[in-house]
Parts: structure tokens; C-alpha cells; sequence
């Protein structure tokens, strides 16, 4: 069975949801993201790049940011910095170990830092998502008349 945009979205905000020391995962265009609401931190945003159409499969690629808060004086980065990897690299295990019936991904992962991104101090980490799904291209499943 093909996977769609929502089920691999649906999957992801799932094992986002299921880190117990995830407050809050939101998808979207980057710019989308409204940070003045947000106060549930460490967040997960899962930011959609692009969807390559290959001859049996698509391949999803998403951008994966893990991150937190930062206060005034940067007393706490190093430990936003060490937890948010940690939480980076929960879910990279999560995707490639468990069973998410349809779902693959790579073996390697180049995990980028950052820090005071954003308009309000944010620190942590992202790195880029690729997500392999079936796609049979059976024309019965084409709404057409």
C-alpha cells in the first residue's frame, strides 16, 4: 500500500509525540513556525524540503530540528546542546529500528548545530531526513471520469 504526505507526516509527529522529553512537534514551512506562541519546549519541528518521484518509490526529505530555549545569559547551552543531540539521535533510532511498515531511510546522518536561531534565542540541532516510501503508480487510484 502507497504511503501519502500525511501518513509519513502522521509517523513522524508519532515518534515525536512518544519522546518523553519532547514538549511540542509541529510540521510545516519554516517560516510557518510561530515561536512567540510556542512556550512547550524542547520542540520538535519537522520542516518538509522536497519529494523526489522514482520509478517504484518516492523519497521524502525533511529537516528535522530538535530545540529548546536559551536563557539571557547562555547558562544553560551547552546542556540544550547535549540534550537536544541526545534527543536527535533517540529519534534517528527510533526511525531506523523500529518497525514503521513502509517507512525507509538511510544509514548516515550529518547532524548540524545551532544556536541563538530564530527570533527568540533557540539552540539545538537539525539534521536532514530522508524517507523512502512505495509508490506502485496504479492508475486505479486516480480519481478520474
Amino acid at each position: 500500500m502507497n504511503k501519502t504526505y500525511n501518513n509519513v507526516i502522521d509517523t513522524l509527529k508519532s515518534i515525536g509525540d512518544k519522546h518523553l522529553m519532547i514538549k511540542k512537534v509541529e510540521s510545516g514551512d519554516l517560516w510557518d513556525m510561530d515561536l512567540e506562541k510556542n512556550t512547550k519546549y524542547p520542540l520538535m519541528f519537522i520542516n518538509p524540503e522536497s519529494v523526489s518521484a522514482n520509478t517504484n518509490t518516492l523519497l521524502y526529505t525533511f529537516q528535522i530540528f530538535i530545540c529548546d530555549l536559551v536563557m539571557v545569559d547562555d547558562s544553560n547551552e551547552q546542556e540544550i546542546l547535549s540534550d537536544t543531540l541526545q534527543i536527535v539521535l533517540d529519534i534517528i533510532t527510533l526511525i531506523k529500528e523500529e518497525q514503521h511498515e513502509g517507512l525507509y531511510t538511510k544509514e548516515d546522518f550529518d547532524i548540524e548545530p545551532f544556536t541563538e536561531r530564530f527570533d527568540n534565542a533557540l539552540a539545538g540541532w537539525v539534521f536532514t531526513l530522508p524517507i523512502e516510501v512505495t509508490n506502485d503508480y496504479q492508475t486505479c487510484n486516480i480519481p478520474t471520469a
